[in-house]
């Protein structure tokens, strides 16, 4: 049963909200958010929820939005996008394949593994570009995808669980 032109209204209205309040987030240095200078890659956890219960284009969509909504807020060479979008049809496609569960620990391993694979993407780009040397990209490239990986898997299920609860099914009328 296909739920209300209200309900959908009211869903995606939530989850603009939800996508802007994980942008925000960037710029909320709080304490006890970061590892090693290294703090927690919100849009990313928030493309991780959103992706585990969507097919891969509509996931890959969002993670291309949510890059290029964070590459206007920040720095926009290299592009967060490619990244993001990547984790999002891989996230996408774990749970086709039913390789996941929906559970804490699922949703932070995921977070784990793809904060790591968006990491590395960046450190492509950079590589690419030339504008530092390959070696002092690289070892840059361990600390940040180690640090990001592990705090942003240690807040992902807690983001993951009321978006959940937001975007679950509605219960059919009976």
């Amino acid at each position: 049963m296909q739920p209300s032109l209200l309900r959908q209204c009211i869903s995606a209205i939530g989850t603009l909200v939800s996508a802007v309040c994980a942008l925000l987030a960037l710029f909320a240095p709080v304490p006890g958010w970061a590892i090693a200078g290294i703090g927690v890659d919100w849009p990313l956890i928030w493309v991780i929820c959103f992706s585990i219960r969507r097919a891969p284009l509509p996931a890959g969509i969002a993670g291309l939005a949510m890059g290029w909504a964070q590459d206007g807020l920040t720095i926009a060479r290299p592009t967060h996008a490619l990244g993001l979008a990547l984790a999002a049809v891989l996230t996408a496609r774990l749970e086709k394949q039913r390789f996941i569960q929906e559970d804490f620990i699922s949703v932070a391993l995921i977070t784990f593994a793809m904060a790591v694979l968006s990491e590395t993407c960046i450190a492509v780009q950079y590589s690419l570009m030339g504008v530092l040397p390959l070696a002092e990209i690289w070892s840059h490239h361990q600390s940040v995808a180690l640090g990001s990986a592990l705090i942003s898997s240690l807040w992902a299920p807690i983001v993951y669980m009321p978006l959940r609860w937001w975007w679950r099914e509605p219960a059919p009328l009976k």
